[in-house]
């Protein structure tokens, strides 16, 4: 190929670098993908390996090597691997997939990434066009869909043990320097969803179903800084996000855990801002996390209080206590301990 391409360019006096380079990527995943399939080609276990613990209590036996295509990041590959089988149960074990993560699909850990990293934030068939574009692999906009969503069930998953961690007190105490104020900040808006997602659900006009879930977002930062004038700074950078279509106490608990992970046990003041919405401040978790977890005192950047948050005392102005600066300021009720 190298001759070819000199020799067109001792011809022509020019070179289409665009072309070249598409050349020698073709070139090198097709040399990669060989070698590939060279490494994944297994040898038959030795025969005091024939046979492998079966989940029905049995024992698995050795019925020969099986092959699947892969496709990986240099290209579709081939693995050929040994094939167990209960004759029990007649369950099927390939544990050289288990070993390769690449059980039940035809894409490799890295495709997979890949596919997650496209299909999260445009349209599938966009992600399609992406991976034949910026990595030379011809994929389907179906697997984009399913991949990315795969991923996503196996993140919620985590994210849930995590959560159920929180909720029974059971989280790591984060190391760090104490953190002079921690805020935490939530709010939810309507989001336009497919017809499935609101069945059965009223809408905002009685009589008229609903066309919209509510999406809760939620951030935590922290502030050291203050103006000229006395206005709170929120430090650059020190913004994180969670959120998620989910009732109050769920989401309650998804942002308690970040705050945690923020350092909430490290927070010598702690803010917490929200509008007058009722899920944020009459939630159990607000109630035995936010509320329990600081001490008495509490005030009212806005002197707005609902019935039962009536503040202990006279809010005072204090310097930074009005509103945080930032590129999107947050104006509302708070609490602030």
């Amino acid at each position: 190929m190298l001759t070819r391409l000199f020799a067109e360019r001792q011809q022509h006096d020019r070179t289409d670098l665009e072309a070249v380079e598409a050349s020698l990527r073709s070139a090198l995943h097709n040399a990669g993908a060989a070698a590939l399939t060279e490494l994944l080609r297994y040898q038959a276990p030795a025969a005091d390996r024939h046979q492998v613990p079966c989940p029905c209590g049995q024992h698995a036996q050795y019925q020969g090597l099986r092959s699947k295509p892969v496709l990986t990041v240099v290209g579709p590959a081939r693995v050929e691997r040994p094939y167990y089988l209960c004759l029990r149960c007649h369950r099927g074990q390939f544990p050289a997939d288990v070993d390769l993560d690449i059980v039940d699909t035809e894409s490799s850990p890295g495709v997979r990434r890949m596919q997650a990293l496209v299909g999260q934030d445009a349209p599938f068939d966009h992600g399609r066009e992406q991976m034949k574009r910026l990595a030379g692999l011809e994929v389907t906009a179906k697997a984009v869909e399913r991949t990315a969503e795969a991923i996503g069930v196996d993140i919620a998953r985590r994210e849930q043990q995590e959560i159920q961690r929180a909720v029974q007190l059971d989280l790591p105490i984060v190391a760090g320097d104490p953190i002079p104020i921690l805020y935490v900040q939530m709010d939810g808006t309507g989001v336009p969803v497919v017809k499935k997602e609101t069945e059965g659900r009223k809408g905002k006009i009685d009589g008229q179903p609903a066309h919209t879930r509510e999406a809760k977002l939620g951030c935590v930062f922290t502030q050291t800084a203050w103006d000229e004038k006395g206005y709170a700074i929120r430090d650059p950078g020190s913004t994180t996000y969670t959120g998620a279509i989910e009732t109050a106490e769920e989401f309650g608990k998804r942002l308690y855990l970040e705050a945690w992970n923020r350092g909430w046990s490290r927070a010598q003041k702690k803010v917490v801002i929200g509008d007058g919405a009722e899920w944020i401040w009459r939630t159990h978790i607000f109630r035995a996390r936010f509320r329990s977890s600081t001490s008495t005192t509490r005030a009212s950047t806005c002197g707005n209080w609902r019935a039962g948050y009536t503040p202990i005392k006279k809010p005072t102005r204090k310097r930074g206590s009005r509103s945080i600066k930032s590129a999107s300021s947050t104006r509302g009720r708070s609490k602030s301990w």
